[in-house]
């Protein structure tokens, strides 16, 4: 993945996998190594971001701020699904997936499963056309179950 030609073909990357499997490293190594590429990267949490997004949206700068995610190489959303998002603010994360399609990548982190999206993402039908765009043409990486924080808390109290 440290090869930037699948951003700059606008392909999706979804890491996906438990809670401590190295998603967020992951997400974040992968960034860096684009940005030092060249490539413009963004990296935030998925609940930043739509907040961000609500915020501009109350003060009618929604377009400025969508057309400014819409410009970099990149965009990294970490802690995918890891908290419910009312209507509204999964619509507003909705236009930064279309904004982005197919021409910009986005790379996200997810601790649940595709089939779990419905629990993020009220509404049935928008939450198929996100998982679509995401997986369009994507690079999908399953991080596993096996949690590293985990398993280094054992190994420190066998000692």
């Amino acid at each position: 993945m440290s090869d930037p030609a699948w951003v700059k073909a606008g392909q999706p990357l979804c890491l996906i996998g438990d809670s401590g499997t190295g998603k967020s490293h992951l997400l974040i190594g992968i960034g860096t190594a684009m940005a030092e590429a060249g490539l413009k990267v963004r990296y935030t949490t998925t609940v930043n971001l739509v907040n961000e997004l609500a915020e501009a949206a109350d003060e009618k700068k929604l377009t400025r701020l969508i057309a400014r995610y819409g410009r970099v190489d990149l965009l990294c959303l970490d802690e995918f699904g890891y908290l419910d998002l009312d209507k509204a603010g999964a619509k507003l994360l909705f236009q930064i997936f279309t904004e982005r399609e197919e021409r910009r990548a986005i790379a996200i982190a997810s601790n649940a499963p595709f089939s779990e999206w419905k629990q993020t993402f009220t509404d049935p039908r928008l939450c198929t056309a996100i998982v679509d765009r995401v997986t369009f043409n994507a690079h999908i990486v399953e991080t596993g179950t096996q949690s590293y924080r985990f398993a280094q808390s054992q190994r420190k109290r066998r000692r």
